[in-house]
């Protein structure tokens, strides 16, 4: 009687064939699957912003500047002054709100750069200003 060999090697080709499958449903399925759309809400009626609120401006070359209120004339800063003038804003008045109003062209990074330095000097309550699709504040 002959003794049968045990066999030490793998035999790969179904696993080739299920690879090659699942390539081919791939390759017919991804074209048909359409990318998701986001949709950006646009603002509607604003409502005014508070009038004690203090103005972040953050110029289209990135420089700040800081407004008292509304009406007040906005005065530039560099980082350190602009660090400590929301610092000494927050000395004297814990609850003080402010508005960020960016440049519609700089880069949305530096917002959230300007957001992230006030929330890391205890800054509770701020906001982003913004303008309605006619146009007006």
């Amino acid at each position: 009687m002959r003794q049968r060999r045990l066999m030490n090697q793998i035999n790969v080709v179904p696993y080739i064939d299920v690879m090659l499958v699942l390539l081919v449903i791939f390759m017919v399925t991804a074209p048909m699957v359409q990318p998701g759309n986001i949709e950006v809400p646009s603002a509607g009626p604003l409502a005014a912003p508070p009038s004690e609120a203090m103005i972040i401006e953050v110029g289209k070359d990135g420089s700040l500047a800081l407004r008292e209120t509304s009406n007040a004339s906005a005065r530039k800063l560099t980082e350190i002054e602009f660090q400590r003038a929301l610092q000494t804003a927050m000395a004297a008045k814990p609850e003080q709100s402010f508005l960020v109003r960016a440049d519609s062209s700089l880069p949305y990074q530096k917002v959230i750069d300007v957001l992230e330095a006030a929330r890391e000097l205890g800054v509770r309550k701020i906001g982003l200003e913004t303008r309605s699709s006619s146009g007006g504040k």
